[in-house]
């Protein structure tokens, strides 16, 4: 139900590749509930790098193999300076392959900015929709003897 509601929503705003967004809900709503929160930052964060990065790289220097070798490089060592979980680097590193390997007409900042508003779409849907809909916590189950 919630990456259908993304799905919905991402259409009616007309966001261009409204896709992203259920894929982002399906992503935050797999977690633990306790784990939503730390993973919906980690994938802002990292989509939010990986747009901008792979938007300025396609600008200056065009879309080509350099340009994402020296981004996905360069993401790795940003995330590590900003003391950045893996989870975080994961998601710019897929974002900057989307914005800078996929060839789409328009300026790539377009894109960028597309791809982050998707996938900020789908993320607090997953975190509303599990804030309002708390599964039940299941106890282990005791071994008896």
């Amino acid at each position: 139900m919630a990456a259908a509601l993304s799905l919905y929503l991402a259409r009616a705003l007309g966001l261009a590749e409204y896709y992203w967004a259920p894929i982002s809900t399906v992503i935050i709503m797999q977690c633990v509930l306790g784990a939503v929160q730390i993973v919906s930052w980690q994938q802002a964060v990292g989509t939010a790098l990986g747009s901008t990065v792979g938007a300025l790289l396609a600008t200056v220097f065009g879309v080509s193999v350099l340009a994402y070798l020296v981004g996905v490089f360069g993401l790795g060592l940003l995330c590590a300076a900003l003391r950045l979980d893996r989870a975080a680097y994961r998601f710019a590193g897929v974002t900057l392959t989307v914005i800078i390997l996929i060839p789409r007409p328009g300026p790539v900042w377009m894109a960028a900015s597309h791809r982050f508003a998707e996938v900020s779409l789908g993320i607090a849907v997953g975190v509303l929709v599990t804030a309002l809909w708390r599964e039940k916590e299941t106890k282990p189950v005791s071994n008896p003897k």
